[in-house]
């Protein structure tokens, strides 16, 4: 129930602070008709300021120069409108008229202050730059320059031999900052040059500068083209001209063209260029703003020079967000908004009734929003919001109109505030005396008593009680309060205030120690008082305990309350010390700080440079500024080092300073952290005596802790290329005044990451920062902001930069070298793991190892977007080294490690063109030339595997079976003819499907005979029958699938058992394709036109696709297969083939069921039927 009457309460509070009352009669606005403008007249001229006010009259019109109200007389006088006239200008040393003017409109309801308008008398200063001599060659670019200040700015003509330069010619180009160019120079050209500067004030002519002509030479050599004047950095007020100069040299003569940096358009028209090359922008805005690229290239060809400048438009101040008028009663809060925008960022501050705001605990600024609280009668005036900067000012006003009520309620009466802790105080306090009944709530302001603006706080209650706990308060302060009651029409006076403080508390924490040391066996100990916050009351005394870092025996000093050192004498040399503190008020002892090292000297007769005297003083919350001196003595100081930690981390590495180095910026802290510094001086004797210190960094600011407006941000924010890894960044420092201490954080960022480790924050004091190691080719933002007395200003501008690319740093990765056929290698390779990085070339260089000690490789090259090449007619029993490099547009990356190739002399004959392979189908090749992998290549290859990967489960099945125990059977006898058509072997017409299968079997070696010319083998268990030479090359046999009751016959006749045909083979065989040779003992004597045969890798493109196809067309299109039969193969041998079947189904049925499991393959029974000769053989075998 509470909790809903306290919000009922404060809507009750909202509807009265912030609602306009009705009755409220409007009042007539003060505004100015014309206000005055700049004005620029020469001495002596009379000279008039406009300024005309609208409002409820009488309106009265005043005027001020800088700042002070002026008093007419003789020579000051008012118009009758409000206008300033003066009849005489005065510009003396003693007195001068020049300055700036506002004129204060003012009636009954308040006074409005106008903008500033400056009186400039019209002169022209002297020369700040003079022409200077130059010696050019005929035909090529002279440039002379000047430039001098002048009010109104002055116009620049050029004079030679004291004439006036005729400018009818291209050749010569006159700007409008003054330069003067000369192109294709001739040697009538040659003279004495000089600048004319004029304005409505005066005419002023520099000093004479000679151009020397020499004669050219002769014919001139090839040059790349070179920038000699580059556009310059400019910064322009608004509707002003800009002129970007670009002069370029080359051989032949160089084109200039123009661009933005941000690809955006340039305007086409207000910008035209100039000469031969120059760009001139009339009438600047905002929109010019940005970088442009002068471009110089050779006609014809790619080379080219680049330079950049920035254009900043500079534009007066504007109102985006003008503040409103407002009702408010009395002790209400009304809040005026006010929003500017201008470049540079315009600074804001608030009038009332045209004077500045005085800003207390009612009246705060935040940002640049105003606000006022417990509102008084007196608050009742017309406010301002004043935006300036050196462009200009410009003034928004709003009228705060207080409502005074008749029956509001008397103030609440007696108030009592009582302490309850260090950080809680109880307030009381009665009823107002009259119309207490119509309070609805009741609001109570408490704020610091001590100090300067500081802030108000309020907290709004209830009208159910008189009493309330603030339980936020710091330790030990003096708070003062008041409390306003509340009703439906109004709020009440405010109460009286009452002051009360707050309880002592423990310190907060130790005070930062300082140590150093005089001789080897002292220890000073230094340090600073706590200030009132930290102290959180009147410090009683101190704690200084110590002890070795080897010994566990701690030694305690108790120093009274006042002392600020303590010397620790009678210490051993050389030894590390660790040391801290505790500090204590009336309450009671705070917990010690971390222990601290120091390291005591070592006892030497040499003389070291004494300790350095250490000030570590928090630039900002992530900065510290470290600031030594070393006593003058003898002893030469070499150098200085720095070490620096956070307290409980480990220390970081040195930091050796030179010599005449006195100052140093730790960066890149943390907020609200303790850090130990460290610092000794360097002689040639040996290490100085060493300085240690401790030092916290502050919070950083929040919007709600800043009391005044942040700093405006850094402007004018340039970056220039300087190689593929670094860039140098470079801004102005912002307009606005502090004598502080100034520092930037710069903020790198890749465009696009979302990885916070790859943003980088840099900080420095200098307005110039070189950011390095910096990926290529990448496209990175950079914004800066400014601290200043523990306030950072928001961040400026983002800019947009991309590294230049870069050659590639490392080579292409996971290189492979592939033999695929005897005489040919695949190379393969993955792109390079560089970002941003594109390819445009891969280079691959082998070579033999005779070629390679000779210092002779092969070069290959290969595009971009290829990761494998072919390494073709490469030569047998060489050992072939190979390596690759990635380049792009820059230039060539550095080379991989070289992959051996060992390519060992071969027994079979390969083709050595299989691409000309009558076997083969015709390869496709694209038009660049490269060989392209069609889908029948792509199923050959994975047939080709399948094959090769049943061959290996095959011979580990014969492995397997050979280690079994056989018994002993009768001998089975199987003939192998040879036959005349190598399509014997496949299946015959009657089959239901085909199924080819390859099966590598070594030939017997040693004891049987090999046949060749289509002779016929048998083999049985003695022996071969015939034997003419020897040979132990491997078969390929294709069995044949027959329908169902076939094929379980053949398996059961294919067992292996004891007994029956043993094949042996050598170990030092080779698995490939088969030589002729060994084809007509399988097959018999081929035709003459398929005689060509080819196994392997086919070259598809210089990608490195390659394809593996079938030479054989029957077993890549099985359907032509089973029509074909040998003409040998007719229907008596049929029958042959039956019977030998069934006499192989017949005597196998009783061994069948041990060996059921063992799969059946052509390498057990070696049988190949092959023609009527076979067929025979066969029978015969069965029979016997």
């Amino acid at each position: 129930m509470t909790k809903f009457k306290m919000r009922v309460f404060q809507r009750w509070l909202l509807f009265v602070l912030f609602i306009p009352l009705s009755s409220v009669v409007c009042f007539s606005e003060l505004s100015f008709i014309t206000e005055p403008s700049d004005v620029t007249a020469l001495p002596k001229d009379p000279a008039v300021l406009d300024c005309q006010a609208h409002g409820q009259p009488p309106v009265t019109i005043r005027w001020l120069k800088n700042g002070v109200r002026l008093a007419e007389s003789e020579h000051i006088q008012f118009l009758p409108n409000g206008s300033l006239y003066i009849p005489k200008i005065k510009h003396t040393k003693e007195d001068s008229d020049e300055g700036f003017y506002q004129c204060l409109s003012q009636n009954k309801y308040g006074a409005i202050l106008s903008q500033r308008s400056r009186l400039t008398i019209a002169s022209i200063s002297k020369f700040l730059l003079h022409p200077v001599p130059v010696v050019v060659t005929e035909g090529s670019v002279a440039r002379f320059s000047c430039a001098v200040p002048s009010s109104p700015p002055a116009t620049i003509t050029w004079e030679l031999n004291q004439s006036t330069l005729p400018l009818q010619t291209d050749r010569i180009t006159v700007l409008p900052n003054g330069v003067l160019q000369i192109h294709n120079v001739r040697l009538e050209d040659a003279g004495q040059y000089r600048c004319v500067a004029t304005n409505i004030g005066s005419r002023l002519k520099s000093r004479e500068a000679t151009l020397t002509v020499n004669q050219g030479a002769g014919p001139k050599p090839r040059q790349r083209p070179q920038i000699i004047a580059g556009p310059q950095n400019v910064t322009i007020p608004l509707h002003k001209t800009v002129v970007l100069e670009c002069v370029a040299t080359g051989n032949p003569w160089p084109i200039i063209s123009w661009s933005r940096a941000d690809s955006k358009p340039i305007d086409v028209y207000n910008a035209k260029v100039l000469g031969n090359g120059n760009l001139v922008i009339t009438d600047a805005s905002s929109k010019h703003s940005g970088v442009y690229l002068c471009r110089a290239t050779t006609p014809g060809t790619r080379n080219y020079t680049i330079a950049a400048a920035n254009i900043t438009v500079l534009e007066p101040p504007s109102i985006v967000e003008s503040p409103e008028s407002q009702t408010r009663p009395r002790a209400g809060t009304a809040r005026f908004m006010c929003q500017a925008e201008g470049v540079p960022p315009p600074r804001i501050s608030w009038l009332k009734n045209g004077e500045q705001v005085h800003l207390n605990g009612r009246i705060k600024m935040y940002n640049s929003k105003l606000v006022i609280t417990q509102i008084i009668p007196e608050d009742d005036a017309i406010y301002q919001c004043l935006a300036e900067s050196e462009q200009g000012s410009v003034l928004s006003l709003a009228r705060l109109i207080v409502v005074m009520s008749e029956d509001r309620p008397s103030a609440p009466r007696n108030i009592h505030a009582e302490t309850i802790s260090s950080s809680a105080i109880l307030l009381a306090w009665e009823r107002p005396l009259y119309n207490a009944d119509k309070v609805i709530a009741y609001s109570i302001h408490y704020m610091k008593a001590e100090g300067l603006n500081n802030e108000e706080y309020q907290v709004v209650i209830g009208n159910d009680t008189t009493s309330y706990i603030i339980d936020d308060l710091e330790p030990a302060r003096n708070y003062s309060f008041y409390i306003v009651a509340y009703m439906p029409m109004g709020a009440s006076r405010m109460s009286d205030q009452v002051s009360q403080h707050t309880l002592e508390d423990v310190p907060l924490r130790t005070p930062e120690l300082t140590l150093t040391s005089h001789s080897s066996t002292d220890i000073q100990v230094s340090w600073q008082l706590l200030p009132a916050k930290l102290s959180r009351g009147q410090v009683s005394a101190y704690r200084l305990s110590y002890r070795t870092a080897s010994d566990t025996t701690v030694t305690s000093v108790e120093l009274p309350q006042n002392s600020t050192e303590h010397l620790l004498e009678s210490l051993q040399p050389d030894t590390i010390y660790l040391l801290r503190m505790a500090a204590a008020t009336r309450v009671g002892w705070c917990e010690p700080s971390a222990w601290t090292s120091h390291r005591t000297p070592k006892a030497s007769s040499n003389k070291v440079p004494s300790a350095p005297v250490l000030q570590l003083e928090p630039l900002n919350c992530t900065c510290i500024v470290a600031r030594w001196q070393t006593s003058t003595e003898s002893v030469a100081v070499q150098g200085y080092r720095l070490c620096y930690h956070e307290e409980g981390q480990p220390e970081q590495p040195h930091i050796q300073l030179q010599a005449q180095t006195n100052t140093y910026t730790i960066s890149g802290l943390d907020p609200r952290r303790k850090y130990h510094v460290k610092i000794l001086a360097v002689s040639q004797a040996g290490d100085g005596y060493q300085t240690d210190q401790t030092v916290s960094t502050p919070g950083c600011v929040s919007a709600r802790e800043q009391p005044t407006a942040s700093p405006p941000p850094p402007d004018h924010v340039i970056v220039l290329a300087k190689n593929s890894s670094a860039v140098s960044l470079r801004w102005s420092r912002p307009a606005f005044t502090s004598g502080k201490a100034v520092s930037y954080t710069v903020r790198c960022t890749p465009v696009g990451t979302h990885n916070a480790s790859a943003i980088r924050y840099i900080q420095i004091t200098k307005q110039s920062v070189m950011v390095q190691n910096l990926v290529a080719n990448t496209r990175y933002e950079f914004v800066v902001r400014l601290h200043v007395d523990q306030m950072s200003s928001p961040w400026s501008s983002l800019v947009y930069h991309r590294t230049l690319p870069a050659a590639p740093s490392q080579p292409p990765g996971g290189l492979r070298v592939t033999l695929i056929e005897e005489d040919t290698a695949l190379v393969s390779w993955r792109e390079p793991t560089e970002p941003n990085m594109v390819v445009t070339q891969y280079t691959i260089l082998y070579a033999s190892q005779q070629a390679w000690m000779a210092g002779h490789w092969q070069i290959l090259q290969r595009e971009g977007t290829h990761t494998m090449a072919l390494l073709e007619k490469l030569e047998p029993g060489n050992v072939y080294l190979v390596k690759i490099s990635a380049s792009n547009q820059i230039g060539e990356g550095p080379f991989s490690n070289i992959v051996e190739l060992v390519l060992k002399r071969g027994i079979n004959q390969r083709s050595k063109n299989p691409r000309n392979s009558d076997n083969f189908p015709d390869t496709e090749e694209s038009s660049d030339g490269h060989y392209n992998l069609d889908q029948r290549s792509m199923t050959g290859i994975i047939v080709g595997v399948s094959i090769a990967l049943a061959c290996i489960v095959m011979c580990a099945l014969i492995l397997l079976s050979k280690g079994r125990p056989r018994k002993s059977s009768s001998h089975k006898v199987i003939a192998v003819g040879a036959g005349e058509d190598p399509r014997a072997g496949m299946s015959l017409p009657s089959e239901r499907h085909t199924d080819n299968v390859e099966a590598h079997i070594p030939m017997i070696s040693g004891h049987f005979l090999d046949p060749r010319d289509g002779s016929s083998m048998v083999i049985n268990g003695a022996g071969p029958a015939s034997n003419k030479n020897q040979s132990n090359r491997w078969l390929i046999f294709q069995r044949e699938i027959r329908n169902q009751a076939e094929s379980d016959a053949e398996s059961r006749a294919s067992l292996y058992e004891a007994g029956k045909t043993v094949l042996r083979y050598d170990g030092d065989l080779i698995s490939g394709p088969l030589s002729p040779s060994s084809r007509e003992i399988i097959y018999g004597p081929f035709h003459t036109e398929s005689s060509h045969t080819s196994e392997g890798s086919q070259e598809t493109g210089d990608s490195g696709h390659y394809s593996n196809e079938e030479s054989n067309e029957e077993m890549s299109n099985p359907s032509t297969s089973q029509s074909s039969r040998p003409e040998s193969f007719g229907p008596n041998d049929e029958d042959a083939v039956t019977e030998l079947t069934q006499s192989f189904q017949v005597e196998n049925e009783k061994k069948l069921s041990p060996l059921h499991h063992s799969a059946p393959d052509a390498s057990r029974l070696c049988c190949i039927l092959e023609g009527s000769h076979v067929a025979l053989h066969a029978s015969q075998a069965a029979e016997s």
